[in-house]
């Protein structure tokens, strides 16, 4: 899904002990007859270890209490996130979580802070009317895909035929794609938005454009190998009225790449007089402008 699984696990450990508390040497938090361990003890090896992820845990907190104070994410848009979030992982969903080893509430507080700093990455950016009804007009509704990949076109060409034939698509995605994410699920990629239809590669992506519902499509060859697609369900289409706001929310969302939402976070940070004591940490919430002035000076004084 995403790339926050190491962050998160070591944000929820640093959250944990910057909580703790009591005196400098730090508090008890294990025992043995050959001596106890303190939660700096394991807080300094924990910043031994893992230095940059150490860094980007201290990011997080900090951005979600700043953030928390400007912006305000409603148990319903929580629970809406969640919520997508099964709708695209299907069955997957428990299996997800145990891979990173997650609850539920420790994925509610990643998607918070990601709420988070999408409104704040959004707060600054505008969109006319005219510029939402043409994203309208142009956006398609969710679709729920499957496919079978295989590498030689003959084989595509003989389970197209089987499919013609009456051959469940499933049956034939699981003994014979070569796409192990989806064949054991089918074949199915699940659902699949407006935005998800340009994640996958050209070839493919046309094709769910020409398809309809319960269709198969003829082998579809790209790097990849040969792709027998088929959409199986489609979400109806509202009118610009009811989604007149996730027009316009989605709209402000494509105009927001990665640096611009870190330029943002950066700004936020400054307001907030973020300030870092520990010198290890300290290049945690540094500008790029920032990193390279100190570089060129630690160059300088060589």
């Amino acid at each position: 899904m995403k790339k926050w699984v190491l962050p998160l696990s070591l944000a929820a450990g640093v959250l944990a002990l910057s909580g703790c508390g009591g005196a400098s040497e730090g508090n008890v938090i294990a025992t043995s007859k050959a001596g106890d361990v303190t939660d700096m003890e394991l807080y300094a090896e924990m910043k031994d270890k893992f230095g940059p992820q150490m860094e980007q845990a201290l990011q997080e907190i900090m951005q979600k209490k700043v953030l928390s104070e400007k912006y305000e994410i409603t148990d319903e848009e929580l629970e809406n996130e969640v919520k997508t979030a099964k709708d695209q992982l299907g069955d997957q969903y428990e299996m997800f979580l145990a891979q990173y080893g997650l609850d539920e509430d420790g994925f509610k507080e990643f998607l918070k802070l990601e709420l988070l700093r999408e409104k704040a990455a959004l707060a600054d950016v505008k969109v006319t009317d005219d510029e939402v009804k043409k994203y309208y007009d142009e956006w398609q509704p969710e679709i729920n895909v499957s496919h079978i990949l295989v590498e030689e076109e003959a084989k595509a060409k003989e389970l197209k035929q089987k499919l013609a034939d009456g051959e469940d698509f499933a049956k034939l995605a699981k003994e014979n794609s070569t796409d192990p994410g989806s064949a054991e699920n089918g074949g199915s990629l699940g659902w699949i938005d407006n935005a998800g239809r340009t994640q996958f590669v050209p070839e493919f992506t046309e094709a769910l454009g020409k398809l309809k519902v319960g269709e198969v499509s003829e082998p579809i060859k790209s790097d990849y190998g040969y792709h027998i697609i088929k959409i199986t369900e489609q979400k109806e289409k509202g009118s610009f009225n009811e989604l007149k706001d996730q027009m316009t929310k989605e709209l402000k969302e494509s105009k927001v790449d990665t640096e611009a939402l870190q330029t943002k976070l950066d700004e936020e940070m400054k307001a907030a007089d973020v300030k870092v004591t520990d010198e290890d940490l300290k290049g945690a919430f540094e500008t790029e402008e920032e990193t390279t002035k100190e570089n060129d000076a630690a160059k300088e004084e060589k």
